[in-house]
């Protein structure tokens, strides 16, 4: 069997092709620090890494959810903080009015107090998160919820409540509407109505005389109680939610480092084994070359 010149340049040029092409995978992988530069080097391993890619991206998006629940949760919780002090205030206020030697003018004294109490109440109620929307609007954030009326306020928000995905099984609430922290649920009116308490409260200490005060004031605080059992149930809600978020904002940390753990395991070199692979391959490829070198330079001639 003769072999061609022309075959066998074409057989040494593509082995000297392939030893170069294994160099220069080798080289890759050794600076990137990547075992897996593409599918094919280990397309099971670049399957399983692919799927850990794509878990860990739905855990990252899970914790920056968590991180929003937080800030508008803790933002809620801080509002109703606020809301608790003024109602104790109030209470305080209520028992002052029933002080017997309290005159007409002293009690309307108190009454412009309490109205400036609620027209801060007003405020809290119509609170707005970092990004403008109102937090006790329900899911109509972009309403305001709460319009001082003769009687009260008028709740014109919705019953819904904004929700996250903060964990693969969890959805949670990061809100709870206007009308149940402020108004007891709708119907407005209510006892439980604390825009209607005060309003009413305002009214009493404005009237003069002192017929119907003491009935007046035992009703006012008696409904300011169902009112601030509202709010404390609510504080309650988004404290609990905190602590939860807490909680799996941990187990995500956890999960975080088992993913990249095993894309580590995957994916990563080991350079030990690269580097004397590479010199493998460059001592390979230098006897290659010389070895073509001195056959492509034989002729006939040089046996004459």
């Amino acid at each position: 069997m003769r072999i061609s010149t022309q075959l066998m340049f074409e057989t040494g040029a593509n082995r000297l092709g392939e030893l170069q092409t294994k160099l220069q995978h080798t080289q890759e992988q050794i600076s990137s620090g990547r075992r897996i530069l593409r599918p094919s080097d280990d397309p099971v391993a670049a399957t399983r890494a692919l799927d850990i890619t794509q878990s860990q991206s739905i855990n990252t998006q899970y914790g920056v959810n968590r991180t929003y629940a937080k800030n508008t949760m803790a933002q809620v919780e801080g509002t109703l903080a606020g809301v608790t002090e003024l109602m104790q205030d109030v209470k305080t206020s209520i028992i002052s009015a029933g002080n017997g030697s309290l005159g007409d003018a002293e009690r309307s004294f108190l009454a412009t107090e309490l109205n400036g109490r609620l027209e801060q109440l007003l405020g809290y109620a119509n609170s707005r998160d970092t990004e403008g929307n109102f937090v006790f609007a329900g899911l109509k954030s972009t309403t305001q919820p709460f319009f001082q009326t003769a009687t009260g306020a008028t709740y014109l928000g919705d019953a819904g409540q904004q929700k996250l995905q903060v964990d693969a099984t969890r959805l949670m609430a990061t809100n709870t509407p206007g009308s149940i922290v402020f108004q007891g649920g709708l119907p407005a009116g209510g006892p439980s109505d604390v825009f209607k308490t005060l309003t009413d409260l305002v009214n009493l200490l404005n009237t003069p005389g002192t017929a119907g005060l003491a009935s007046g004031l035992a009703n006012a605080s008696a409904n300011m109680d169902l009112a601030l059992d509202n709010v404390l149930t609510a504080r309650a809600a988004m404290g609990t939610g905190l602590q939860e978020l807490d909680r799996l904002d941990e187990v995500g940390s956890d999960r975080g480092l088992q993913y990249s753990q095993l894309l580590s395991e995957l994916q990563d070199l080991d350079y030990t084994q690269a580097i004397t692979q590479l010199s493998q391959q460059q001592i390979t490829l230098e006897a290659a070359q010389k070895s073509f070198a001195k056959t492509s330079s034989l002729s006939l001639f040089n046996f004459l």
